[in-house]
């Protein structure tokens, strides 16, 4: 609940008065959230943290209010330094009228910064189509970078607020009185138990050095897309606590942002494309994706809530999309079992177009994680995905060793619940028993898929390609002609058509895998 304070308010209502005067800004508009009203004119953006406390929050006085701007500009500037330029005063002349950055007594700070095209912002862009995959490869490397030059921060206060933080949610909840009431005890019991169940994986995180001072409010209205690159902006600057987290849980938020739009390709390459370009440790924390994204739903709910209660203009549209968080929640809370799906063929086959087109689909969201040999190689002698390996790289030993890591790799993510699909080859009886194996000892469903065209197709699809972590040849695609592939027993199926053709006869058989738990 928030409190608003009188005097200080006063005051505020002759500022927010002035940046609105049509004789002196006529072309302004003003832009309200529960901490800051935001002043747009021209090329300037100025944002005023409003007089008002809250539980998480305090602006109650001019120096309060000043030291958050202050703040806001050390944090956020090297998130996006073509954003931010620095604190301007608004002042009072000796006659009493406004200035903004004059020379007399300050009576308001504000965080002046350079305006930007606010349709470009992510969750407008959601709203208006599909993603490009490279544009949310860029967002993923975006956040990679920035969790890259975060400090480190300690965990357990933390982790001691996420009970508070999942309380304070149902408190929301029960106040407003939009949902029903054993959806909301659900959701809290079925929160407290996964937060008791994972407290451990936590805590190691933390020593791990996971923890750190994150951007800490990454929905997709704080990702603004400026020229071709995606800037992140808006991080929170007033409580270290609360932007000090897990990487994956400031991650989390931008997934399950995306899956809230409809946008189910664009989460699951978020963290696919992250989870590739960054620490092979975080596939062990794969296990706490449906709390986090869960919590960052809910809380994105009691945000909208509390927008219905201090503006009633857009209620009927705030109050649906507080529903679509609230039900978003309920299902990330409780993912469904996993499943392993094989995609296998010689090189140009399309066995990585299909397992990408795949990989949104299988649930739980936000899908499955895609392990690839071709990246596994890259990744085994540290170079770039896209960097040619020697013929040495391709001895039958290194080969071997690559489908172990793929083995022990889908092994660690489908036993922490989550799905993977794994694109390979897979060319011999032994390489498939293996993956299979995989799938029988876990229990899980499994569904292996082995494409197959005509060498004239392949050759042309490898002679055809942008550069991609396969190092494969239309030469080399002639002699894979020469393997002994033996008996398949996977589902074999027809690839000479278009991706899409390939993905439409393959989705049946994964949703009807061979054997299930």
């Amino acid at each position: 609940m928030a409190t608003s304070i009188p005097a200080e308010s006063d005051t505020q209502e002759r500022v927010f008065a002035f940046l609105t005067d049509p004789a002196k800004h006529p072309d302004v508009h003003r832009i309200d959230t529960h901490g800051a009203s935001v002043f747009l004119e021209g090329g300037r953006a100025l944002k005023i943290k409003r007089a008002v406390r809250f539980p998480f929050l305090d602006y109650s006085t001019l120096a309060k209010r000043k030291t958050a701007c202050d703040e806001e500009i050390r944090i956020n500037r090297p998130f996006a330094p073509q954003i931010y330029r620095r604190v301007v005063p608004i002042t009072q002349s000796a006659d009493g009228s406004l200035e903004i950055g004059g020379l007399g007594a300050p009576v308001e700070f504000a965080v002046e910064m350079t305006r930007f095209d606010e349709r470009r912002t992510f969750d407008h862009l959601a709203e208006a189509g599909p993603f490009d995959p490279a544009l949310v490869d860029a967002v993923a490397e975006a956040v990679a970078a920035s969790h890259r030059g975060a400090p480190l921060a300690p965990a357990e206060p933390w982790i001691h607020s996420i009970p508070g933080i999942i309380e304070g949610n149902t408190v929301a909840f029960r106040d407003a009185a939009c949902f029903p009431a054993g959806e909301i005890d659900d959701l809290e019991q079925a929160s407290l138990s996964a937060f008791s169940r994972l407290r451990g994986l936590l805590e190691r995180r933390g020593r791990q050095g996971y923890v750190r001072r994150c951007h800490g409010d990454l929905h997709l209205a704080n990702i603004v897309l400026i020229g071709d690159q995606p800037v992140l902006f808006d991080a929170i600057e007033f409580d270290p606590v609360i932007a000090s987290v897990d990487v994956l849980y400031d991650l989390a938020f931008a997934i399950m942002d995306f899956l809230r739009y409809g946008r189910p390709a664009a989460a699951n390459t978020l963290l696919n494309r992250y989870l590739a370009i960054t620490s092979v440790d975080n596939l062990d924390a794969l296990a706490a994706l449906p709390l986090f994204m869960s919590l960052r739903s809910a809380i994105r709910a009691h945000v909208m809530l509390a927008r219905i209660s201090r503006n009633s203009r857009d209620k009927a549209d705030v109050m649906r999309s507080a529903r679509a968080y609230f039900e978003l929640a309920q299902k990330t809370i409780h993912p469904s079992a996993p499943t392993l799906v094989a995609v296998g063929g010689l090189s140009g086959t399309g066995k990585s177009v299909l397992a990408r087109a795949l990989a949104p689909a299988v649930p739980p969201q936000p899908g499955a994680v895609v392990l690839r040999t071709d990246v596994l190689r890259k990744q085994h002698f540290q170079i770039k995905e896209t960097d040619r390996l020697p013929e040495s790289a391709y001895r039958p030993e290194v080969t071997e060793k690559i489908y172990e890591t793929l083995v022990q790799r889908a092994s660690r993510i489908l036993d922490q619940g989550h799905s993977v699909v794994v694109d390979a080859v897979f060319a011999h009886v032994a390489e498939r028993n293996a993956i299979s194996e995989v799938a029988r000892k876990l229990n899980v469903r499994f569904s292996g898929l082995f494409l197959v065209t005509d060498l004239a197709t392949r050759q042309r699809r490898v002679g055809h390609r942008e550069p991609d972590a396969s190092d494969a040849t239309p030469e080399i695609a002639g002699l894979q002609e020469k393997y002994d592939i033996g008996a398949i027993d996977w589902a074999v199926v027809d690839a000479s058509g278009t991706p899409e053709q390939t993905l439409e006869r393959c989705r049946p058989r994964v949703t009807q895998p061979l054997w299930s738990s």
